[in-house]
């Protein structure tokens, strides 16, 4: 067993070395300037894409421009701000609830603790990591559905469920290394390391992957939220 986790961490630290090379400067691709902003953001990117996210948060941000706003925003005026985001009606009641507690019980602050940001509706482990991660700079892993097929093509996690897998990765992976993985993993997944057609022969993991030129293994991942 002791061995196999050895394995594991070489690898994780050669595709780290790897996508660093690759990726130097990327960042988390959802556009905010308040620290609400990007939990909200977050929180729309459920089942949708980024891209379409950024489409929509401009016009939401600038009718709610605070967390009292969308506090005391009607649920229904916010879902026709998010409606292309899909399930707009979940994410409109999570995203007014979620500021009603900002306001009324966390002082108007997005907490820095995945326990407490858990505690708000509709915030799952991907997007408290998110938050402690690029907010505040702690440690965090944040897996997403392309962390979580990257990580099992890798060989460092087997797992679909997203808690697994981060769970997993938290064993090899340096903590202060596992943020920018994470962003570099997704960049990869979405450019290189595609769902049904990886592009192997262009993958700068290639002489590290046990999956390349294998057959693609089809799964959907666990929670994302």
């Amino acid at each position: 067993m002791a061995r196999v986790s050895q394995a594991k961490k070489k690898r994780a630290a050669e595709v780290i070395e790897l996508l660093r090379g690759e990726y130097p400067d990327v960042r988390c691709a959802l556009i905010y300037e308040k620290p609400h902003e990007l939990l909200i953001a977050t929180r729309l990117s459920a089942q949708c894409t980024d891209k379409r996210v950024n489409m929509v948060t401009p016009a939401l941000f600038e009718r709610f421009p605070s967390i009292d706003a969308f506090a005391e925003a009607e649920v229904g005026e916010v879902e026709e701000y998010i409606r292309t985001c899909g399930l707009y009606k979940t994410k409109a009641q999570d995203i007014v609830n979620m500021c009603v507690m900002l306001r009324d019980i966390y002082g108007g602050k997005v907490p820095d603790s995945i326990e407490e940001l858990t505690k708000l509706p509709g915030v799952g482990r991907k997007t408290a990591n998110l938050i402690v991660g690029d907010l505040y700079g702690k440690p965090a892993m944040v897996c997403d559905t392309h962390v979580i097929r990257l990580s099992n093509r890798l060989g460092l996690a087997d797992s679909t469920d997203a808690g697994v897998v981060e769970k997993q990765l938290r064993e090899i992976v340096p903590p202060e290394e596992g943020l920018m993985l994470c962003h570099r993993l997704v960049h990869h997944g979405r450019d290189v390391c595609d769902a049904r057609a990886p592009k192997c022969e262009a993958c700068v993991l290639r002489n590290v992957c046990p999956s390349k030129d294998k057959p693609v293994r089809s799964f959907r991942a666990g929670s994302k939220k």
